[in-house]
């Protein structure tokens, strides 16, 4: 059975390996991940026994927008519902905000935020500043 929480249990050699499970290039800066996640205002994860398999960042400024960033399932883990559990509990944590943003790296991914209730934004599109300088 998998378990969330919102407690930040997680440590960094377990974010590293769950985020590099999925190819992402955050995982190879594991004590900056760590860290910008401890600092978030808002982070679920999801476990199978001491096995970190999941997990959802969101961003706020506290009352108005929300971004929620980071949902990411352990390849193995797929399947089985788990990021739409996240993405739930997420809109559930900010049912009061005005707007709640998601910005897909993967168009492909779409899909599954419209089934969870998301449009895409009339003529939007994401921007982003690599920064190639950032220290380890």
């Amino acid at each position: 059975m998998i378990r969330y929480t919102e407690e930040r249990e997680f440590t960094q050699k377990q974010v590293e390996e769950l985020f590099l499970s999925v190819g992402w290039v955050s995982g190879k800066y594991p004590s900056h991940l760590h860290k910008a996640l401890l600092n978030s205002p808002f982070v679920i994860s999801a476990w199978d026994g001491g096995q970190l398999v999941g997990l959802i960042r969101g961003i706020d400024d506290g009352c108005m927008t929300a971004f929620l960033h980071y949902l990411l399932v352990s390849p193995a883990y797929r399947r089985q519902g788990i990021a739409s559990r996240l993405v739930a509990m997420a809109k559930e944590h900010y049912r009061d905000f005005f707007y709640i943003n998601v910005m897909p790296e993967d168009s492909g991914n779409a899909p599954f935020y419209e089934r969870h209730g998301f449009e895409l934004m009339p003529d939007g599109v994401a921007m982003q500043i690599c920064n190639h300088n950032f220290a380890h």
